[in-house]
């Protein structure tokens, strides 16, 4: 608990930090002067300081953040929202409202653009240190007829270590590829090209159908070889005598021919002896192991169960960046992912998609600990998603957020002056009463998910 709340803190505080920085280095500028910069909505804690003509603080909403700029009109819109009215005159060069059309469109579109350039730079960074660990194969070993979907029974039929040359017509290079075009929701269907002349496999299953696309790239079986590249000291394996670069070929009377079928042998029989073979350079040397039985959760049903495991690992292909490739991987994944959030949005709008798929700041939460739990790397990457996410969100033409702000002062060079006052407030209002309905929506659907509703 403590640590889902610890980096729940994190990620929500850096990523408000992250935007908020936008529209702070941008106002500096064009000259408008900041009296504040807030992470946090409501009453300051006492972590707040002032600098210069800035008061830093930290407040104790973490629902957004806010730069509060001088501005006469801004104050009467904003006022309330961002801790009252201010009491120091500025003179009207530095104020937010005297400043050019193309400035203040600057100083509003800048927080998303910041969250951009973080999600670029944290995948690139990513690629950068870590690479990308992949299974070095484009061979089908089979599939899973228990979860196959009904509309892919024709993959039961491709014979056995068939190489997938191309999915929707984009080549693969290893079987992550594959993952990413099947689950891809932007496609409204799929076709497996493979080698040798075996013919093409279209499976009529729409993206927009998630549980369809889930259910058949965990019924695709890699063709991934059965072979130890490191064994854990201490573990079943290494107390019956594996050792690294062993290769399985039998396990519990059954031939083995993947590593898939290895580990579906060892989690079935957990607490058994179970008599394997395995070649070892030119020789075969017969073992018997005792899987010990972990608690794992079902992905899926949500139960756990005791499955068995003995401590070895199989070989993985590290991809490794150098600096450019980097920069560009960074830029792709993000746009990327800015897609799919565009075809989400676009689904619940046109209702292909349930709104109870919106989640919250304890979806947010739950999300943060489990991928802090899985390593700094896994929760930069959830953070870069995020960031994603709020960007285009962000520009949503609601007016309180970024968009909204950017819709009024594009009707402004339309028009030739801005909006009334009066008209500004109203609408202010009732973007407000949006936003909460959405939170209120988001926070209810994190209620329901917690109950299992």
């Amino acid at each position: 608990m403590l640590l889902t709340v610890a980096a729940f803190i994190f990620v929500l505080g850096v990523l408000i930090f992250v935007h908020e920085l936008g529209h702070f280095i941008a106002a500096k500028a064009v000259g408008i002067a900041v009296p504040r910069f807030s992470i946090g909505m409501g009453p300051a804690t006492p972590l707040s300081f002032t600098w210069g003509e800035t008061e830093y603080r930290i407040a104790w909403l973490p629902f957004g953040g806010y730069v509060k700029m001088a501005s006469k009109e801004e104050q009467e819109v904003m006022g309330t929202l961002e801790g009252g009215e201010l009491e120091e005159e500025y003179p009207p060069e530095r104020m937010f409202e005297h400043k050019s059309l193309g400035a203040r469109i600057l100083v509003i579109s800048a927080g998303v653009v910041m969250n951009a350039i973080f999600a670029c730079v944290a995948y690139a960074g990513l690629a950068l240190i870590y690479g990308r660990y992949v299974d070095p194969t484009t061979s089908l070993a089979g599939v899973d007829m228990e979860v196959l979907p009904e509309a892919a029974i024709e993959l039961a039929d491709v014979p056995f270590e068939s190489n997938i040359l191309r999915v929707n017509g984009d080549s693969v290079e290893h079987w992550q590829d594959i993952l990413e075009l099947v689950l891809d929701p932007t496609s409204e269907r799929l076709r497996f090209d493979f080698a040798a002349g075996i013919d093409p496999v279209i499976v009529n299953i729409p993206g927009i159908d998630v549980d369809g696309r889930i259910a058949l790239a965990t019924a695709m079986r890699p063709h991934l070889d059965p072979r130890v590249t490191s064994v854990v000291p201490g573990q079943p394996a290494a107390d019956a005598g594996v050792e690294g670069g062993d290769v399985f070929v039998w396990a519990g009377g059954d031939s083995v021919r993947t590593w898939g079928e290895l580990v579906r042998i060892v989690e079935d029989n957990a607490g058994d002896s179970v008599p394997v073979t395995v070649l070892r350079g030119d020789t075969l040397v017969d073992l018997a192991v005792v899987p010990v039985a972990q608690s794992i959760q079902d992905p899926e049903t949500g139960d756990i169960e005791q499955r068995g495991r003995i401590g070895v690992d199989r070989a993985r292909l590290r991809v490794r960046y150098g600096f450019g490739n980097a920069l560009v991987w960074g830029v792709k994944e993000s746009w990327n992912k800015a897609s799919l959030v565009l075809f989400t949005l676009k689904g619940i709008v046109v209702r292909d998609i349930s709104p109870r798929e919106i989640g919250g700041p304890i979806l947010i939460g739950q999300v943060s600990g489990q991928f802090a739990r899985a390593g700094f790397d896994m929760l930069i990457n959830f953070m870069a998603f995020l960031s994603v996410n709020l960007a285009i969100l962000n520009l949503l033409p609601i007016p309180v957020l970024d968009g909204g702000h950017l819709m009024l002062l594009f009707l402004e060079g339309i028009r030739g002056k801005p909006l009334s006052l009066s008209l500004r407030i109203r609408l202010t209002q009732v973007g407000l009463f949006v936003l909460l309905g959405i939170m209120v929506w988001a926070v209810a659907n994190d209620i329901l998910r917690v109950f299992g509703i």
